[in-house]
Parts: structure tokens; sequence; C-alpha cells
């Protein structure tokens, strides 16, 4: 028999939470417990994705705590990106939330995926793309926080080349190549070269 995933439901009204708890118990694949400790996934309900619920996201993934299913009243439209930049990996809308879609997000998030409702996912397609336009592409960068004149230096860097040879090839001073990989080191808190070329690699970049 497949294990019971540990789960606590945390409202800010007790009707809610009891309701929203009731619902999950008594499944095979779920536990729902009374304390936040030790579980895997946490159910957040609240109206509104305000400061405090964001701040209360990212204070549960600085904890390294469990994945979170975000249930939620009134999306505005920029609700789904705020939620998901805060820590939130499945986000559902109350009146769509019925125990068993409420069951498949905290059996995704148990797995490590995610989930978006269609109409939201449009949402948030949108403002993915005026935060590109709008804010990354004016200022030259990309989603993964470098711009493409960062990624290409990197690139040659993981390719062998030194600071003469990346110069020569991409027509810089040898002075920008060394102010590129200085900034790409100082602004994520590389250690060096090797160590900004593995973060590349791991972010997909080369």
């Amino acid at each position: 028999m497949r294990e019971r995933i540990p789960v606590y439901v945390h409202a800010d009204d007790p009707i809610s939470q009891a309701g929203i708890a009731s619902g999950l118990r008594g499944r095979a694949d779920i536990e729902v417990l009374d304390e936040d400790d030790a579980v895997a996934v946490a159910v957040v309900v609240v109206d509104d994705i305000d400061q405090e619920v964001t701040r209360r996201l990212r204070a549960i993934q600085r904890t390294g705590g469990p994945r979170v299913v975000l249930v939620v009243t009134r999306f505005d439209d920029a609700g789904p990106l705020t939620a998901i930049g805060a820590g939130a990996c499945a986000l559902l809308p109350r009146s769509e939330a019925t125990p068993e879609r409420l069951a498949a997000a905290i059996q995704a998030a148990a797995a490590g995926d995610g989930t978006i409702p269609p109409a939201l996912l449009g949402r948030l397609l949108d403002q993915v793309s005026r935060l590109h336009s709008q804010v990354l592409a004016p200022r030259g960068l990309t989603f993964s926080g470098l711009s493409e004149r960062e990624v290409d230096v990197l690139r040659l860097v993981a390719d062998g080349f030194d600071t003469r040879e990346i110069a020569y090839k991409l027509c810089y001073s040898e002075r920008t190549v060394k102010n590129v990989v200085h900034d790409v080191t100082t602004r994520l808190n590389l250690r060096n070269r090797a160590h900004a070329v593995a973060y590349a690699v791991r972010q997909g970049l080369i």
C-alpha cells in the first residue's frame, strides 16, 4: 500500500480550515495532521494574495518547509506570478477546490510537480510576457538574471578560452571581459570563474 501524504491545512478562519481538512480526511492517500511539523504538503487557504500571504509563503520556503498548495478566493492579474514567485507550487481557485481536485494537487506537489488550472495559466503567461518585455528585455536581462553578453562570456569561459581570446572573439576589450566575469560572480555570490561556469550549466544556459 502506498504511503499516505502528511498534510497540514492552514486557513485564516476556522470554518474554512475545518471544512477543507474534513474533505481530505478519510482518503487512503492523505493524512491530515493537526500540527505543521514534518508534513510534506501545506494547504494554505487565503482570500487574496497580499503582502502578508507572500511573506508567509517565503517564510515557509526559508525554513525548508513543505510544498505549498495555495487555495485562493480571488486572483488579481498579478496573483498567479506573485504566488509562484513566493514559493507556491500549486494554485487552486477556491470555487474549484473540490476534495478530488485538492487531493490531485497535493499528490502532484508531493511528487515535486505543480498544478495550475488552465484559466490561471493564461494569466500567468501574460504576466511572464509582460515581465520580460517591460522589465527584463529593456535591461538586456534574461529570466536567469544574466544578460546575453554575460551568457556569451560564460559560454566561452566554459569552452576553455582565456580572457584575451574571449575579448577577440566577442570584439570586447580584455577589461570588459574581466568586468563581466567579476559582475556575474559578485552579483550571484559565486566564488570564481569555475563556480560561475557550474552555475550556468546548472541553469541550462550553456
